[in-house]
């Protein structure tokens, strides 16, 4: 048998998904065939530290093992020189090449929200000239700020409810100004969602005027930026991209949430939300989701996985997209992968099929000439 693979693992982060980042690491930690794969652990803590533990050779039993403490993990500086020492070709003060300090060959950042999924740890393992899984940073910048992401979308011509947007200076400026055209625009019930997070985190339903002077305080608490969206009494549809240049999209999903909307409780904490696999739908229905959504996926630029939510009104039929995640829930439980399941592919399949994407892509950069000179 040939020499394992080195898989760095990134996890946590000071987001308000932390925690959803460690269950999906530890599903992804249990799913790794250890007769293929050795994994290196990289937690970066609420507070942004970050530190590096041994290699793994065996899987976790339990989250707690992956909240790395000081005195039995690597920190700061220290922590980054096994990733940085990857394929860089410039070696970190103070590196060494032992055991546990081989170079990696390839990272899997398992980061939700910012601070990971966002573009900034995907702009490091660039300038590191490392292979990792998923969207490179354009597609993770794009993909994480809703405002950006609607307006590739509109470029691309995919339907999408009606929004609006603002940012912190603008709305503490003119309130008056953001609520009329709200209420003209979007009239209640409306949506207020921070712009740069995921997970339903900072969301709020406002039904009147009070209510959307708290929500959009409440969502500013989280982001600078706030995006307010038209309320639509819709099937939550969902699918799921896997691919490069070429991807393919799984089956449709349904979401049929406890809640008012799917929102971070009824996703993580009341078990009572329901999925349905493969959704209740026309094929024909299908079929021009999945249409839409990898032209999602490729209007982003996006690149190893993606999972792109849809509305289907239910007055007509209408199809909006939502929005495209570019680092979904990827526990054995979660939408992303048995969607795939559901295709086909299991959730070991799923990750040795990333890790040879991210492979491929890394190869395909290592062709372009960066320095520009004339031929």
């Amino acid at each position: 048998m040939g020499e394992k693979v080195r898989v760095g693992l990134v996890y946590g982060g000071r987001s308000g998904e932390h925690e959803v980042s460690l269950q999906t690491a530890l599903a992804v930690m249990k799913a790794f065939n250890y007769d293929k794969y050795v994994i290196k652990p990289f937690y970066i803590s609420k507070e942004g530290q970050w530190r590096s533990g041994e290699t793994l050779l065996n899987p976790p039993t339990g989250i707690e093992q992956l909240r790395l403490a000081d005195d039995d993990a690597q920190s700061g500086l220290d922590a980054l020189k096994p990733l940085l020492n990857g394929l860089s070709g410039a070696a970190v003060d103070g590196g060494d090449q032992s055991n546990d300090r081989k170079p990696l060959d390839v990272v899997f950042p398992l980061l939700h929200g910012t601070f990971g999924e966002d573009g900034t740890v995907q702009g490091m393992l660039e300038m590191a000239n490392i292979p990792y899984v998923g969207a490179g940073v354009l597609a993770s910048a794009v993909g994480m700020d809703k405002v950006m992401m609607k307006k590739v979308f509109a470029q691309e011509g995919l339907p999408q409810c009606v929004f609006r947007h603002f940012n912190r200076t603008q709305w503490e400026k003119d309130p008056a100004f953001f609520i009329m055209e709200i209420e003209v625009s979007l009239g209640y019930p409306c949506f207020i969602k921070p712009a740069n997070l995921g997970s339903s985190v900072g969301i709020s339903k406002a039904r009147n005027r009070e209510e959307l002077i708290d929500a959009v305080g409440y969502a500013l608490r989280f982001d600078r930026k706030v995006i307010v969206e038209e309320f639509v009494d819709a099937r939550e549809i969902e699918v799921s991209v896997l691919g490069n240049d070429e991807p393919r999209a799984s089956v449709c999903g349904e979401i049929a949430t406890s809640s008012e909307f799917y929102d971070y409780k009824a996703k993580y904490m009341d078990g009572k939300s329901m999925m349905h696999i493969p959704a209740g739908i026309a094929d024909e229905i299908a079929e021009s989701i999945r249409e839409m959504a990898l032209r999602a996926y490729l209007a982003i630029d996006g690149s190893g996985l993606s999972r792109v939510d849809f509305f289907m009104r239910k007055s007509d039929g209408q199809l909006f997209i939502n929005e495209v995640n570019t680092m979904p829930g990827f526990t054995p439980y979660s939408m992303y992968p048995l969607m795939w399941k559901e295709s086909g592919v299991s959730y070991p399949e799923l990750l040795d099929t990333l890790i040879e994407l991210a492979v491929i892509r890394h190869s395909e950069k290592q062709r372009i000439d960066y320095g520009g000179s004339p031929v």
